[in-house]
């Protein structure tokens, strides 16, 4: 049976359902989402005059529900003007649309019998090769179709989407007994490439995977803290970043999710499991919160709580001794102390001797031996598990992974001096003489990893490296701290130049750390500026812009492949390149106002004439329309993108360019996007004449900064800035009218940036930027 999705059809619009939508429509996907008709008029509507036969009555709940995810405030989709792609509909009047739709997801009440008898109801509806799945934590899929005919159950699966569907990346797959074989295969790549989620394959048990697991690592650590008698604080501390885990901490992470929540889930999974009961057990501390309403954020306390003091804000926390809440302090643990300084501090941790260390021991062993017991029943996979909890909880590591971390042997020596009986496919992997999970083999993977050991380096040196990535692709990978541009970084981007038009059909610009670039090195900057080493401060500006210029001049395609933090320096190596393939969860702006500078690296230059590229002949009325923008953007400290579809608003990527749903595809997206460009026919770009407005473009920019100055928008000190850039923009002193070189755009933005080094506002915004990671405006 083939498959093919080109319309979805959600019915469901409470949270997950209205999130689910705006993820489906934000990868380019039309979607219908439909909810129920309300039972009666609001006072509002009764005013109007409006009758329950009125559509805006009926879709009322399901046109709120498109309202609240297409408000950029919630995050949900990437942009607000995506929402058009969603049609909303109820059940009582719109089930045709269905007929039109490849892929129909019910995410209705958690409820066996509604969910079985409203999809009973769906069945005229549904074309003969429909996909039809259920959004469920937990519920039996094999249940929920038990009474289906053949033909549809093969076409039914679980789809348990994580909340916020945007942003997590888990997405768990279910099949059904019956669940057709190309149908799960359809969905796992579907999944992947199409939504860029991380699909793990679960089987038909109670909580699935991630929750099976992650719901377990919580309550084991509750469960440990009432053994040993600890605080609250004390527990987060021990179990935040150095297992692996969330930085929050366990009872954070709790309160984050909701109490109220996890005991739903406890209980769920505690009535099908006879076995697990003890393991599940909530310890009472939880229950006394649940029953004084004290849910965690969702009711601004929980296990901690945030109050507002004459000293400020303080972080409370509950002391269920007293029953109530108590100033949060600190405690020295010296066994984290102790393991600081040590490279394997989670080994550390556990294999010490202090009481804190054999807590943190018996966390780890009993998350370990639980998972290992769970397989095959939860997953036939072990990496399966590791994705689930790095996917689905951010844990750094999952649970097989963090074996290896403290070490295989040594760790199930232990187990068996405590009394523990491993699983038998445990101890075959040891009679095997198996001593580790993961080895270079297993660190194969479907898309191409640029650490891996068998990807030929070229060239390479502190800071980037060029990685021969097949086909005759070359990569340039920056390795520098958060990817920032460094003298060592431009070298590099040089030599790919170079490397690439002598040996190679393209370039890719692409790295696989946390963000694709923070920017150029701040630091270095400051220290150069501060030693008043102006002359090295121009060799360092004058370079990069020089790089830039020879990656958009290039005589082979150059194709960027932005994701994550693609700031200052990140954003205008991306400019320059002939094409983007963008991550769609890509941060990109021109951020130096913000450190009182301006962009030099060519992004002053590279924005205005992106604004002004497809005018044709216009007057000066019109053109200083276009270039006011990019001016605009530039000096409210460069609008940060919130997805790469709002670069492409912004002007920082192309209408042209292309945005990829899945990060780990993103470099063999950029490759072929090479490949294909190569195979088109590549001209390298011709240099041209600009067209500047000149003097009476820069007044008239200078008109509108007293303006935004009047009005509260900017500081005088942000007016001082956005005067540099308006005379950039410009085109510096000349007339108007005039056709100016880029050479002499670039020129302009050097001299605005060193000139903004030497003033004293500039050098207290950098300092304030480095110490406390936000700008000041002064």
């Amino acid at each position: 049976m083939n498959f093919n999705i080109n319309r979805v059809a959600v019915l469901g619009s409470g949270v997950m359902g209205a999130g689910i939508a705006a993820h489906i429509a934000g990868a380019g996907i039309p979607v219908c989402l439909l909810d129920m008709v309300p039972k009666e008029l609001t006072e509002k509507e009764k005013l109007k005059g409006l009758s329950m036969d009125n559509k805006l009555v009926r879709n009322r709940i399901v046109q709120g529900a498109k309202d609240r995810v297409i408000n950029p405030r919630s995050r949900a989709i990437y942009h607000k003007d995506m929402g058009d792609m969603i049609t909303v509909g109820n059940f009582s009047d719109d089930l045709d649309m269905l007929k039109d739709c490849d892929w129909i997801i019910e995410v209705i009440v958690e409820n066996l019998e509604i969910k079985k008898s409203f999809m009973k109801n769906l069945s005229a509806y549904i074309k003969p090769n429909t996909i039809i799945s259920s959004n469920t934590s937990g519920i039996s899929i094999n249940e929920i179709i038990e009474d289906f005919p053949i033909d549809l159950r093969q076409r039914f699966m679980g789809t348990h989407f994580f909340n916020p569907p945007r942003h997590m990346k888990l997405l768990e797959l279910i099949p059904g007994k019956d669940t057709s074989a190309e149908l799960i295969d359809f969905m796992d790549t579907f999944g992947t490439q199409k939504l860029g989620k991380g699909v793990v394959m679960a089987k038909d048990t109670p909580n699935f995977v991630s929750n099976r697991i992650g719901v377990f690592a919580l309550v084991n650590v509750v469960q440990l803290a009432e053994k040993y008698g600890y605080s609250i604080g004390k527990v987060d501390q021990l179990t935040g970043s150095i297992m692996q885990r969330p930085k929050t901490g366990t009872y954070r992470l709790m309160d984050m999710v909701g109490l109220d929540t996890m005991n739903h889930v406890v209980n769920n999974f505690v009535e099908k499991v006879v076995t697990e009961k003890e393991q599940f057990q909530l310890p009472e501390v939880c229950t006394k919160l649940i029953n004084l309403g004290h849910f965690g954020d969702k009711t601004k306390q929980g296990f901690y709580k945030k109050v507002v003091t004459e000293k400020g804000k303080q972080t409370l926390v509950w002391d269920n001794s007293s029953d109530e809440y108590v100033p949060l302090v600190k405690e020295k643990i010296k066994a984290l102390d102790q393991v600081k300084k040590e490279s394997n501090k989670l080994k550390a941790l556990v294999f010490g001797e202090a009481e804190e260390n054999k807590f943190a021991w018996d966390v780890i062993k009993n998350i370990l031996l639980y998972s290992a017991r769970n397989i095959p029943e939860i997953a036939d996979d072990y990496k399966n598990i590791d994705n689930g909890m790095m996917w689905g909880y951010n844990w750094t590591m999952g649970p097989f992974a963090i074996w290896d971390l403290i070490g295989f042997e040594e760790s199930v020596n232990r187990m068996k001096a405590d009394g523990e009986v491993l699983p038998e496919w445990i101890e075959k992997r040891i009679s095997n003489g198996e001593t580790k999970f993961y080895d270079e083999s297993s660190l194969n993977t479907p898309f191409i990893t640029l650490e891996q050991p068998q990807k030929n380096v070229v060239k390479e040196n502190e800071d980037a490296a060029l990685v021969d990535i097949g086909d005759g692709v070359l990569c340039l990978q920056f390795k520098s701290k958060s990817n920032a541009i460094t003298g060592k970084v431009v070298e590099m981007m040089n030599e790919a130049v170079e490397e690439v038009e002598k040996n190679y059909i393209g370039l890719v610009i692409g790295n696989q750390s946390k963000n694709f670039s923070v920017g150029a090195n701040l630091m270095e900057i400051y220290e150069l500026a501060d030693n008043k080493k102006w002359e090295e401060l121009s060799d360092f500006v004058e370079g990069f812009q020089n790089a830039n210029m020879k990656l958009k001049y290039c005589k082979k395609p150059v194709v960027a492949a932005p994701y994550g933090m693609t700031l200052g320096g990140g954003a205008e190596v991306t400019m320059h390149s002939h094409k983007v393939t963008a991550h769609a969860e890509t941060y990109m702006g021109l951020v130096e106002v913000g450190v009182g500078l301006i962009p030099a690296g060519g992004g002053t230059k590279e924005l205005f004439m992106r604004s002004i590229e497809n005018l044709g002949r216009v007057n000066n009325g019109e053109m200083i329309s276009h270039v006011k923008r990019a001016w605009k953007t530039i000096i409210m400290g460069g609008k940060m993108s919130s997805s790469a579809h709002d670069a492409i608003q912004n002007g920082y990527i192309r209408k042209t360019d292309r945005v990829v749903m899945s990060r780990d595809y993103l470099i063999d997206q950029a490759k072929l996007e090479v490949l294909a460009i190569n195979q088109a026919g590549f001209r390298p770009l011709q240099k041209k004449l600009i067209p500047v407005l000149g003097a009476n473009g820069k007044a008239l920019l200078k008109y509108e900064t007293v303006s935004m100055v009047e009005g509260g928008f900017i500081s005088e000190y942000d007016a001082h800035i956005a005067n540099k850039v308006a005379w950039v923009v410009s085109g510096g002193d000349v007339p108007t009218g005039v056709k100016v070189p880029e050479e002499q755009l670039l020129e302009l933005e050097k001299q605005a940036f060193l000139s903004l080094c030497k003033e004293e506002k500039t050098l207290q915004r950098i300092e304030h930027m480095l110490k406390t990671g936000k700008p000041l405006r002064n």
